[in-house]
C-alpha cells in the first residue's frame, strides 16, 4: 500500500529555499568567473541561463547517473560527486557561452554550495523538505509493496554526553528538540550507570551484543596469548572481538542497521561500523543513495568540513589568547579529525538514516554520532566548543524526526549515550612528568617498559581519517617498531582515561601485592603517596582482592573497610564495577585509579585529553537514555551496558507482539 506523502507544513518555505539555492547558484559561478579562476562568462544573464538548464538537468539525469555511478560514488566517499557534477557543468556551460576548466570542475560545484550555505544561514533558513524531495524518488522505488505497520526504532547514541550534560544543555537551550520530547512528554529521560571501564568498547559490546564480558579497559595485555595487546581500536582487533562477544542475538539482528559504529549488532547492514569495515562487499549499500541524491549535497558537506576546519583554528587561538585552562595542545592534524567526525560522519548518519526512514523496511538502526565525545576531549565538557556540537547534534535529531512526515510507517526514536566524560587538567599537567615516567622512576633501572597511554582512538574516529598511517610513519613509531617495543618489554602501562593498567609480562601469571611488593618494594608505595591516585586494586595471596588508598584498605571480598574508604566518592557501585572488572581475563596485575575532586568535579587522565572516561569518578560513568514514554523501561536503576541492551531488545520484541496481537 502506498503511503500518503505529506510533503512539509510550510511550502512557503520551501519555495524560498528553492529561490534562495538558485541565487546562490548564480553568485557562486560569477564569483569564480569574476576572479577568473577557471570559469569564463562575459555575461550575467548566460549564468542565470546555465544554472536553470543544470537544474533541470540534474532533475532528469541525476537520479539515473548516481544509480549506475553509485560504486565509484561510495568507494571515492563522495568526491565522485563533485567530479561528477563538474563533468555536468564542463558539457553543458559551452552551450551557454561559458568556459569552465583546470580546477575550476571542483571549484564550481563548491562555490555554488558555499553561496547558498551562506545565504540560508544568513536568513535561517534550515528546511529540509528539497532534500526529502530528492531522497523519496528513489526510497519508493525500494519500498515494499505493503508498508510495515509497526513501528520502527532509530536509536541515536551520542558519544561521550553525560547526563547531567545533557540536562543542562536543554536548560541552556542548545537543544530545543530533545526539550520539546521530555516537554511534550512524549519521552522520558533516565540515567544509567556503566561499568568499568566506561569506554565505547565495553559499553557498545554490551549495548549491541548484551555482552562486554573480558573487555577489561580500551586497551589490554593478554598474557596467555604471548602477552598481545588488545584494544578496542583498529580493523583486526575490533573484528575478533564482536567474534568473542557475540552470540548471534545481536541487538540488530532481525532486520536492523548499523551506522558509524565500533560493532554491528550482528547485522550485515552497516555503514562506517568497524567490526565489518574490511568487508569491501558490505562498503557498498543502497542507504548511500540518500547521500548522493542531490548533486549539491556532498558539496554543502565539503563546505561545513572547512567551515569546522576554520572554526577549529579560531578556537585553538582563543584558548591560547585567553590562557582558557585546562588546556592540550591539539595540533594540526585534529583540525582535520575534528571537522571528520563533527561534520562529515555526522551528515553521512543523518543521510543514510533519512533513507533508512523513508524507505520504511528497516525494523530498528543504530547510529553512532562522534562529534561531540571527539570535541569534549580536546576541548573540556562545557566548553563553548561542545555546547556547540550539542546544537548541532540536535539539529540532526530534528532532521531525523521531520523524515517521519514523509512515509506513513511510524518511528520511534531513542536518544542515548554510550558514557559519559569527567574534566580536568591530565596527570602530565598536574605531576610534570608522564604517568609511565613516575612509575618507572618506582622500578629498577634497568628494567624495560612498553607504554600506551593514548585512548583517543577510542571513538575509533581517527581510523577514517585520511594519511593517518602515514603521519604515524612520518613520527617514526610504526605498528612494525610498537610490536616489537612491546614483546621485549618487562612491564607494560596502558592508559584509558583516568585509568591506568599496570602488567608484568614475564610472569604468565596476575601477580599478587606480595610477589610485587618482594620484586619492587617502592611500587606500590610510592604509588599511592602519589597525591593524584584515587586507589589501586591488587589480589592479595592472604587477604584476596583488595583496593588501597592512601590511608584505607577495602577487602573486595568482604565487603569490609580498614581505616579510610579508598572506594568513598566514586559512586555507590564502584565496588561492585571493580569485582566484575577483575574477574576478567585479562585484568591487569595493578589497577590504578586516578582520584577525584567531587568539590571541583575533576578527575586527571593519565592520557592528554581535557575530558576524559575508561575508569571511576565523576560523570564518565552516567550516561542517559531518553526513551518513549510507553515503553517498559524498570523504575529502579539501570547498572551495566548489558541491561541497556535488555531494555532495547526486550521493548523491540513487545512492539512486534503488540502489532500481533491486534492482527
Amino acid at each position: 500500500m502506498e503511503p500518503a506523502i505529506n510533503y512539509g507544513k510550510k511550502p512557503g518555505r520551501s519555495i524560498k529555499r528553492s529561490v534562495i539555492i538558485f541565487i546562490g547558484n548564480v553568485i557562486g559561478i560569477t564569483i569564480l568567473a569574476f576572479f577568473g579562476l577557471g570559469v569564463e562568462a562575459d555575461r550575467l544573464d548566460d549564468i542565470i541561463l546555465l544554472v536553470l538548464a543544470i537544474s533541470l538537468i540534474n532533475a532528469v539525469l541525476w537520479p539515473i547517473l548516481t544509480r549506475i555511478m553509485m560504486p565509484f560514488l561510495v568507494l571515492t566517499f563522495g568526491i565522485g560527486t563533485l567530479l561528477l557534477n563538474g563533468i555536468l557543468l564542463i558539457l553543458f556551460a559551452p552551450m551557454f557561452d561559458i568556459q569552465i576548466s583546470g580546477l575550476a570542475v571542483f571549484l564550481v560545484p563548491l562555490s555554488m554550495a558555499l553561496w547558498t550555505t551562506l545565504l540560508c544561514s544568513i536568513l535561517t533558513i534550515n528546511d529540509y523538505a528539497p532534500y526529502y524531495r530528492s531522497v523519496i524518488r528513489d526510497a519508493k522505488r525500494k519500498r515494499k509493496k505493503e508498508v510495515k505497520r509497526y513501528p520502527g526504532v532509530i536509536i541515536v547514541e551520542i558519544d561521550g554526553l553525560a547526563h547531567d550534560i545533557l540536562v543542562e544543555a536543554t536548560e541552556k537551550g542548545y537543544m530545543p528538540t530533545v526539550k520539546s520530547l521530555l516537554d511534550n512528554e512524549s519521552h522520558k529521560l533516565k540515567r544509567w550507570e556503566t561499568d568499568l571501564s566506561s569506554q565505547t568498547g565495553a559499553s557498545q559490546a554490551g549495548i549491541l551484543h548484551g555482552n562486554n564480558e573480558n573487555i577489561t579497559a580500551f586497551r589490554w595485555i593478554e598474557k596467555e596469548n604471548d602477552n598481545q595487546m588488545m584494544q578496542c581500536s583498529g580493523i583486526e582487533p575490533v573484528k575478533i572481538i564482536e567474534e568473542r562477544i557475540s552470540d548471534g542475538n545481536g541487538l540488530l539482528v532481525d532486520n536492523g542497521a548499523s551506522r558509524s559504529n565500533l560493532f554491528s549488532g550482528d547485522t550485515d547492514n552497516v555503514i562506517f561500523t568497524f567490526s565489518k569495515i574490511s568487508e569491501i562487499n558490505k562498503l557498498y549499500n543502497n542507504a548511500w543513495f540518500s547521500i548522493f541524491s542531490n548533486p549539491s549535497n556532498f558539496a554543502r558537506i565539503v563546505i561545513l568540513i572547512l567551515g569546522e576546519m576554520i572554526r577549529e583554528i579560531i578556537s585553538q587561538l582563543k584558548h591560547y589568547i585567553f590562557d582558557i585552562r585546562p588546556r592540550i595542545k591539539r595540533g594540526i592534524k585534529y583540525i582535520g579529525i575534528r571537522a571528520g567526525t563533527n561534520v562529515y560522519m555526522r551528515e553521512i548518519n543523518t543521510g543514510t538514516l533519512i533513507g533508512d526512514i523513508l524507505v520504511s523496511d528497516i525494523d530498528v538502526a543504530y547510529s553512532t554520532y562522534l562529534g561531540y565525545d571527539e570535541i569534549a576531549h580536546h576541548s573540556g565538557v562545557r566548553d563553548e566548543d561542545s555546547w556547540y556540537a550539542l546544537r548541532q547534534m540536535d539539529k540532526q535529531i530534528a532532521y531525523l524526526i521531520e523524515a517521519t512526515q514523509y512515509t506513513s510507517r511510524e518511528y520511534q526514536f531513542v536518544i542515548q549515550s554510550d558514557h559519559g566524560q569527567s574534566n580536568g587538567a591530565t596527570f602530565t599537567q598536574r605531576y610534570g612528568e608522564t604517568f609511565e615516567e613516575f612509575v618507572k622512576s618506582l622500578l629498577p633501572q634497568d628494567i624495560t617498559m612498553f607504554a600506551k597511554m593514548s585512548s583517543n582512538e577510542d571513538h575509533f574516529a581517527e581510523s577514517y581519517i585520511p594519511f593517518s598511517e602515514q603521519i604515524e610513519k612520518l613520527q617514526n613509531r610504526t605498528p612494525e617498531d610498537e610490536e616489537k617495543e612491546l614483546s621485549d618489554s618487562e612491564v607494560v602501562i596502558l592508559a584509558s582515561g583516568n585509568l591506568a593498567m599496570i602488567y608484568f609480562t614475564q610472569w604468565e601469571n596476575r601477580l599478587t601485592y606480595e610477589e610485587i611488593d618482594r620484586f619492587f618494594p617502592e611500587l606500590i608505595p610510592g604509588i599511592l603517596k602519589n597525591e593524584y591516585i584515587g586507589f589501586i586494586v591488587l589480589k592479595s595471596c592472604e587477604e584476596g582482592n583488595i583496593v588501597l588508598g592512601k590511608d584505607g584498605k577495602y577487602y573486595l571480598d568482604s565487603d569490609e573497610v580498614e581505616g579510610e574508604n579508598p572506594l568513598e566518592g566514586f559512586g555507590d557501585n564502584i565496588a561492585r564495577h571493580i569485582r566484575r572488572n577483575i574477574s576478567f581475563k585479562y585484568t591487569p596485575d595493578i589497577l590504578v585509579n586516578s582520584f577525584y575532586d567531587s568539590q571541583s568535579d575533576e578527575v586527571c587522565a593519565f592520557e592528554e585529553l581535557i575530558g576524559s572516561h575508561g575508569g571511576a569518578g565523576g560523570s564518565q560513568s552516567e550516561p542517559f537514555i531518553l526513551y518513549p514514554s510507553d515503553w517498559d523501561v524498570p523504575e529502579e536503576e539501570i547498572i551495566g551496558a548489558e541491561n541497556i541492551y535488555k531494555v532495547l531488545k526486550g521493548n523491540l520484541k513487545r512492539i512486534k507482539e503488540e502489532y500481533n496481537d491486534d492482527n
